[in-house]
């Protein structure tokens, strides 16, 4: 589920729906505008597979859990590198 394997291919999986969510975190962003900027990410770079928002909730949690974002007065953004 988080890795890719025989089950889940590699667009599908948590670590690179993650990445995704890092990429067009570049700024600030609702949790429903993240959630429509990684879509349209995923659509423009040929990643047709569907992403139900729980999936992308889950990978929301993995990114909080890896301490890689954060949420400040309602909005998403990227933790810095220390």
């Amino acid at each position: 589920m988080f890795l890719p394997n025989k089950f889940i291919s590699p667009d599908r999986s948590l670590l690179t729906i993650g990445g995704q969510v890092l990429l067009v975190l570049d700024k600030p962003l609702s949790i429903s505008g993240a959630w429509e900027a990684a879509k349209e990410w995923r659509e423009v770079n040929h990643h047709h597979a569907p992403l139900p928002f729980w999936w992308f909730a889950l990978a929301l949690d993995s990114l909080f859990a890896m301490k890689a974002i954060r949420v400040t007065d309602g909005l998403l953004e990227r933790n810095s590198v220390a």
